[in-house]
Formats: structure tokens, C-alpha cells, sequence
């Protein structure tokens, strides 16, 4: 076989000094923790012996929702290692939601917090699975325990470019999620453009052994398990790892750091900072935003305070990163290309975008329309949805986005809005199609309409309009109280009211573009 795991590609990667330090972490008593690399080798190996002993199928999933550490990482190592599929969940699922995943992707294996392992094990056994098992972000759980018996050396699977490496669950606009399976060619041809067109070095750097990562972002998407992890160990770069977003961290850690990625949120927040300068970020290299539109006034306000240009980029779950501005003037602009705010850069080397209309025909320079693409990064389907898998794709294999944008006259794509009214929120997808569903069911509710709403810190917001069943008096507070009870925090609405009646179209249909008109300033 030609093509090795996409493990094999990042261990090959790894410094000759194995003892060097590879990630450097603050553990929940505030300790300082660092990880060698040998550390990232053997500990991988050691999971994926335990996989590997527990004579799993080929093609297994292994589910994992664990807070984030670095043995969650080396969790996701170690599933590849072991030529398993590697499925994240959010560590915002309540019971409802991860039982239709496990019932839908039938891990072999589920590994959860120790706190959650009376209910989640409760589904995984109900849907079959054999083995669970639960890791803390304190280095705690019977996954370690267990992983500590077996041998610190493995050869990895043998996989193909083809071969399923991970599935992420990306919630449908029918309220049902797809999962969309990504291989290791996926990920690896994508990782290999990324590190060269963001100009990812192994020299100079603040220790003087190339980029430094400032890792701030959850490990259950693609922005932080894959863009950032893969981009960190294919470089062989130190990572500064943190559980959890804090804005003085990332400040401190900036003297000892190059690079950052983060949602617009983040940078958001780390502008409420006064300590923020160019003073504080003049080690800095690279700044990345992406997974949520980033305002113009948070581009420019960034730019003002740190005297750095923030690198916005554009991507999906099912095709990892598309499109990017540029680190340095790309040649394939004649040299003539700068970050420019409110867009989202060119198509990465290997990706095609088109923008096209509702028939499918190509639309010229500068036109809206709907964005197709296709590439060595775009997905192999959506899991066990075969017949939804072929209506996202157009005859001639080009993936339907479901975004919305234009490429003007010097490649420059935008993305001006979503066909199929996603909010992203803070970073994460939210569908209204999914909180409706739930509103719907609540008692005295006959109808309701979610839509997105600009927010100052989140980027957008869901907010809820309600139509009462008649001789029902149902209250916005005490609907938005029940979704708590069922949905992640993340999808609830922000505010919900109570109508007499949803503005329609001619058809019936809620205009929910008035809706968003009548709500847009309500968080100015």
C-alpha cells in the first residue's frame, strides 16, 4: 500500500529530539504539566494496543465525549494509529442528542467523562456497544488504567488514502444530523497545503526551534482537532494547550507563542483586554479566525491594537479547509494579494469553487450565487445516507456547499449568507430547523420560528418567536428553561417571544427574513 495512516504522516514529522517538549499544559490544580514527544509516541501507543486488543471490527468507531486534555488528543492518536474511526461529540450533548448519535454511528467504543458514565453507558449498552470506557481532563479514568497494562511500541494499521478516518456529525436542517466521513487522504492532503500556505516554519521562533501554537480552542470540531492539531504536529511545533478559552492566558502566553486560531469570539473578547498591544503581540506571526464571519470593526480594531492583520478562512465539516487569504503575496495573484476583511481569500492549492445559479449554470465575476466546490479534502458521504449524500453532490461531482457567496475580479471569495439559515454561534452550528422542532413540542406552543440575530459577542444568536395554542398563555422564559432540559447550551435561544401570528408569504411560508429585520438591532 502506497499511502500510509495519517498518523504515520505526523509521527514522521515529530523532531529527531524526542524530548523535547511537545505540548505544555496547566492541569486542573494548576500545575504545569509538559509532554514530551516520546510522551505523545508512547502514550499513543499504549491506546492503541488497548484498541487493538479488543479485537474490534475493521472500520469500528470509536466515540469520544471527554473535556478537553491532552490525553484526549492522544486518544484521537491512538484511534488512527489503530486504523479505527474517530468520532468527537460535543461536550455540550445532553442524553437525547447522544443517543441518536450512538444509535446512529454504533461505536464499538464510547469513551466519556467518569461523571457521565452512569447515563452515557446506559445508551451505548442499550445500542449495542461492547466497550465503554472514561477519561478525565485530571488524567483519571478506567481508559488510562487500562491503556497503563499494554506496550509502549506499535505499528500502526496499514490504511489507505480511501479509508474512513473520522466522523463528524453536522446537525441536518431537518433537525436530523449527518455524519460526514472523512478519510485520511481527506485530512492529510489538507494538513500538507495548510502548513505550506500559512507559512509553518521549524526554525527561529521564540526557543528557536520554529512556530509555537497557542491551542485555545475545544477539540470536538474541525477547526481545533484538525486544523490546529494536525498543522502543530506536522511541523513538529510546540503547542501551548489550554481546557479552556481565557483571555489573560492567551495574553501571557502570546512572548512565548507564533501562531493563534480562534472564532471571531475569541478575538472579540480578547480585544475587552487592555492588556492587548503590539507590545504583547510582537512575537506573534500568524493570526487565524475562522468558523463564523468576522466583523469588519473586529478586523480593523485588531489591526489598530496589535498592528497585525487577522487571516480569515473559510471551510465545512465535510471539506476541511476551502479557501484562505493569504499568509504572503500568493503568485497565483501575480503577487498581488493582501488580507483583506469581510472575505474569505482565494481557493486553497487543489480546491475548485465555483459559484453557480439555482439551474446550476456559472455565474459571472462578482455575482451571488450558491458555492460548489470539490477537491482532495471534500468528504467520501454522509454516513449510511446514501440517497442524501448524492443530492449534495451535482452530476459532475462538485459538493453543494449550501453557502451563499460571490468571487469578485481578483479571486477574492465572500460569503454572504447561508441557503439553508445556519446561525453559527460563537463558532458552533446552530439549526433552526432542530430548536423549532423542540419549541414545537412544548405545552401550549402551536408554532414557532428561530433566526439569527447579529450579537456583539457571539457573532449571531438564535432568537425564538412562539405562537400560542389558543386558550394557552406559554411564557418565553419558561420555554427557553425547558430547552435547557434537552438541548446543548449553545442552541438555545437568547431571547424568545410570544406572537399573535409569523409574517408569511403568499405560499404560507414564514418570511423569516422579517423576522430577522424586525430583531437585528435587538443586541446592539
Amino acid at each position: 500500500m502506497t499511502f500510509q495512516n495519517l498518523f504515520t504522516a505526523l509521527r514522521a514529522a515529530f523532531p529527531s529530539d524526542l524530548d523535547q517538549t511537545a505540548v505544555e499544559t496547566t492541569a486542573p490544580d494548576g500545575q504545569t504539566l509538559r509532554y514530551s514527544w516520546r510522551d505523545l509516541e508512547h502514550a499513543s501507543a499504549r491506546i492503541a494496543n488497548l484498541l487493538a486488543s479488543l479485537q474490534l471490527p475493521e472500520g469500528s468507531r470509536v466515540a469520544v465525549q471527554v473535556e478537553k486534555s491532552v490525553e484526549a488528543m492522544v486518544l484521537y492518536l491512538a484511534t488512527l494509529r489503530a486504523g479505527y474511526v474517530f468520532l468527537p461529540l460535543n461536550t455540550a450533548y445532553q442524553s437525547g442528542e447522544i443517543e441518536y448519535f450512538v444509535g446512529n454511528a454504533e461505536p464499538a467504543v464510547v469513551v466519556c467523562t467518569p461523571g457521565n458514565f452512569g447515563w452515557v453507558s446506559k445508551i451505548a449498552f442499550r445500542a449495542g456497544t461492547q466497550q465503554v470506557f472514561t477519561l478525565g481532563d485530571d488524567r483519571t479514568g478506567s481508559l488510562l488504567e487500562r491503556a497503563a497494562h499494554h506496550g509502549d511500541t506499535h505499528e500502526p494499521a496499514a490504511k489507505g488514502a480511501d479509508d474512513l478516518a473520522a466522523i463528524l456529525y453536522t446537525s441536518g436542517t431537518t433537525g436530523r444530523s449527518k455524519g460526514a466521513m472523512l478519510t485520511h487522504g481527506n485530512l492529510l492532503s489538507n494538513a500538507l497545503v495548510l502548513k505550506d500556505y500559512w507559512g509553518w516554519t521549524a526554525t527561529g521562533g521564540p526557543e528557536g526551534r520554529g512556530d509555537v501554537l497557542i491551542h485555545a480552542l475545544p477539540i470536538f470540531h474541525v477547526h481545533g482537532l484538525f486544523v490546529a492539531i494536525h498543522a502543530a504536529l506536522l511541523n513538529g511545533s510546540k503547542m501551548i494547550w489550554m481546557a479552556k478559552f481565557d483571555p489573560k492566558a492567551v495574553l501571557a502566553a502570546m512572548p512565548r507563542a507564533t501562531v493563534f486560531m480562534g472564532v471571531p469570539t475569541l478575538y472579540v473578547r480578547l480585544l475587552a483586554e487592555p492588556g492587548l498591544t503590539k507590545e504583547a503581540a510582537k512575537n506573534m506571526r500568524l493570526f487565524i479566525a475562522g468558523s463564523a464571519p468576522l466583523l469588519i470593526e473586529t478586523f480593523t480594531a485588531w489591526q489598530q491594537r496589535t498592528g497585525h492583520t487577522i487571516l480569515e478562512r473559510y471551510g465545512m465539516s465535510e471539506t476541511i479547509m476551502l479557501t484562505s487569504n493569504p499568509y504572503r503575496a500568493d503568485a497565483r495573484h501575480g503577487g498581488q494579494s493582501e488580507r483583506r476583511g469581510s472575505t474569505v481569500g482565494f481557493p486553497l492549492p487543489g480546491v475548485g469553487l465555483r459559484v453557480v445559479d439555482d439551474a446550476n449554470r456559472a455565474l459571472p465575476v462578482g455575482e451571488i450565487g450558491n458555492i460548489q466546490v470539490q477537491g482532495p479534502n471534500v468528504f467520501k458521504g454522509y454516513w449510511r445516507m446514501p440517497e442524501k449524500t448524492a443530492e449534495e453532490f451535482t452530476a459532475d461531482g462538485w459538493f453543494k456547499t449550501g453557502d451563499v457567496g460571490q468571487v469578485d475580479e481578483r479571486g477574492y471569495v465572500s460569503i454572504v449568507g447561508r441557503s439553508k439559515d445556519l446561525i453559527i454561534s460563537g463558532g458552533y452550528n446552530v439549526y433552526p430547523a432542530e430548536i423549532e422542532s423542540a419549541i414545537n413540542e412544548l405545552p401550549g406552543v402551536a408554532e414557532s420560528a428561530v433566526v439569527g440575530v447579529p450579537h456583539p459577542d457571539f457573532g449571531e444568536v438564535g432568537v425564538a418567536v412562539v405562537i400560542a395554542r389558543p386558550g394557552a398563555q406559554p411564557e418565553g422564559e419558561a420555554i427557553l428553561a425547558a430547552l435547557k432540559a434537552q438541548l446543548a447550551n449553545f442552541k438555545i435561544p437568547k431571547r424568545c417571544f410570544v406572537a399573535t401570528e409569523l409574517p408569511r408569504n403568499a405560499m404560507g411560508k414564514v418570511q423569516k427574513n422579517l423576522l430577522r429585520a424586525q430583531y437585528e438591532k435587538l443586541f446592539a
